[in-house]
């Protein structure tokens, strides 16, 4: 198979869909192929490696946009991973220094977690 004929188009499809079996398909070019001209050309497997990285940023793109638009509808589940990842106040602590804190609420703490459930609607405010 012409390598300069097939593997331009091989090159965008993997900027599209960081998947290389994808690629494949839509290229009409054999994943054994492909592992050939990386093992013999380095300058194509410089190139893909770009379009691979390309493409992996253009799907996280995509599911960042996904996520704020989930986040937007009011879906915890994405509120949540939004938060953990990315607000250090929220962020995942270990299980070892959970465990060596005192896990009981203070007041002030209960106060808060219900004024923010009541003002994303998940609670009924107390005057209802």
């Amino acid at each position: 198979m012409k390598k300069d004929s097939h593997a331009p188009r091989f090159l965008d499809e993997l900027r599209k869909v960081p998947i290389v079996q994808v690629a494949c398909e839509k290229s009409g070019i054999s994943r054994n192929t492909v592992y050939r001209w990386l093992r013999e050309d380095k300058e194509f497997a410089k190139e893909y490696a770009e379009a691979e990285a390309a493409g992996v940023e253009f799907v996280n793109d995509m599911s960042e946009s996904q996520l704020l638009q989930l986040i937007k509808d009011r879906k915890f589940s994405a509120i949540r991973l939004w938060l953990t990842s990315n607000h250090k106040r929220f962020a995942t602590k270990s299980l070892k220094s959970q465990s060596e804190k005192n896990t009981e609420l203070s007041d002030d703490q209960k106060d808060t977690i219900k004024q923010a459930l009541q003002y994303a609607n998940l609670i009924k405010p107390d005057h209802e």
